[in-house]
């Protein structure tokens, strides 16, 4: 017996009535995982949130944290581990830098280049908030078997490889 019907499964019904001549199967998948990426943020940042911070602030503390003692990396750098601009990055570690969590320096080797640092407060709060999310992530999971979670990852690395790796236009 198959799954009932979803609100995708209406929309794709609704292309194909209206355009016959197009294949809306695309949408089964992208509309899902849209979709589902959309409902999980919802459920992940009010774990952020009640830790004080905003979704990308928790990933720039994460970012120095799994990065290892002395918990720093250059602004750069950092920007490429939370896919911000340097811009951007400046006004999130601007906001961090003002409640105690990082600090900014400059590198011992070339004082043009700024290094960010997790404070010891920052490193405890993105401990506590880390933990607290992978708590989340596994409730979020609950009731998927392993060889769905298998399953899942493997097709979405594959899928994101494949995506990096395709330089055709839109």
């Amino acid at each position: 017996m198959g799954a009932s019907p979803d609100r995708v499964d209406r929309i794709q019904d609704q292309w194909r009535r209206e355009r016959p001549d197009l294949d809306p199967s695309p949408q089964g998948v992208i509309g899902r995982v849209h979709r589902l990426a959309l409902e999980l943020t919802a459920r992940l940042t009010p774990v952020y949130e009640a830790h004080g911070l905003s979704e990308a602030e928790f990933d720039l503390l994460a970012s120095l944290r799994r990065r290892g003692a002395p918990y720093e990396l250059p602004a750069g750098e950092l920007a490429d581990h939370t896919m911000v601009t340097t811009g951007g990055l400046t006004k999130r570690v601007d906001r961090l830098l003002a409640r105690g969590l990082v600090e900014r320096r400059a590198s011992d080797e070339d004082a043009r280049r700024r290094l960010i640092r997790l404070t010891g407060a920052g490193r405890a709060l993105i401990d506590e908030a880390f933990s607290a999310h992978l708590a989340n992530e596994h409730r979020l999971l609950r009731g998927l078997d392993a060889d769905d979670l298998a399953a899942m990852e493997s097709i979405t690395r594959r899928w994101l490889r494949l995506l990096s790796d395709d330089s055709s236009p839109p």
